[in-house]
């Protein structure tokens, strides 16, 4: 992204990151990542109050919807801050923040900076750097998960008929397994559902809405939604472990036959 917009693109991370943090906390109720999700939440409040304020004194005509939305993401962080405070109502807090990320995102379409709005050209190239930069961390972390849930299916086997070898005893424990694989849900859930949303948003925003029925496109929010149904099968329903990784496995092989659609798709 352009240099002059370091403190917006911070405020995109951070914000990203305090998300993830808010949904380990959602996964395993999480005292530890609750209070750094939270530490990041207020972290990214004063960032977004400096930059409201700075862009508030230098105020250009031009800029009102940007000011705008970019006030109200502010007020809904101030809320969902007051709420985590005084009221603790957890869930609230972090889709009010999911909501206040995604409209601090798709703000870029309504210019930022000197007075001057953004080409579409521009903000569709902000948008999909973001875009881009929280899908790969998405696959990565997914793939790891994938590699994990495939290893914790190979252990569960093997001492299930209770073969032993040098390899087995090599492997790390089940809980162990299982635990990372949690992690790498944690990460990489938020980020494909970040990355989707702001994709979405871009093709209605471009007028190219017709692309969402895309085989690409259709694809990825299979592949959104199977791992959505693990996370809820994770976390209500408490499934045994040799099925989660199951359903992970089916899940990650939905988002490899989205990768080898390309030939297939004109959506990139």
């Amino acid at each position: 992204m352009e240099t002059a917009n370091w403190m917006y693109d911070a405020i995109l991370y951070i914000y990203a990151l305090s998300l993830l943090f808010y949904f380990s906390d959602f996964m395993h109720a999480s005292r530890k990542a609750k209070r750094i999700g939270t530490g990041l939440l207020v972290f990214v409040w004063i960032l977004q109050t400096g930059y409201l304020i700075a862009k508030l004194y230098l105020s250009h005509p031009d800029q009102n919807t940007f000011l705008y939305w970019l006030a109200f993401s502010w007020l809904l962080a101030t809320v969902s801050l007051v709420i985590s405070r005084f009221f603790h109502i957890d869930y609230i807090v972090f889709f009010a923040n999911v909501v206040s990320f995604a409209v601090l995102a798709l703000n870029l379409y309504s210019g930022m900076g000197g007075g001057t709005s953004y080409e579409p050209w521009q903000a569709t190239r902000e948008l999909l750097i973001v875009h881009i930069s929280l899908v790969l961390c998405a696959y990565v972390s997914l793939t790891i998960g994938a590699l994990l849930a495939g290893m914790y299916l190979f252990l569960h086997h093997r001492l299930k008929r209770k073969r032993w070898s040098q390899v087995v005893r090599r492997y790390p424990s089940l809980d162990t397994i299982e635990r990372y694989a949690d992690r790498a849900v944690i990460i990489g859930v938020p980020l494909l559902a970040m990355s989707l949303a702001i994709a979405t948003v871009s093709l209605i925003v471009e007028g190219r809405a017709m692309l969402l029925l895309d085989w690409k496109v259709l694809t990825s929010f299979a592949s959104l939604v199977m791992y959505i149904a693990y996370v809820y099968q994770r976390a209500v329903k408490d499934r045994p472990g040799h099925q989660m990784a199951k359903l992970y496995i089916i899940a990650f092989c939905m988002l490899l036959l989205n990768l080898m659609t390309n030939s297939f798709s004109s959506f990139h």
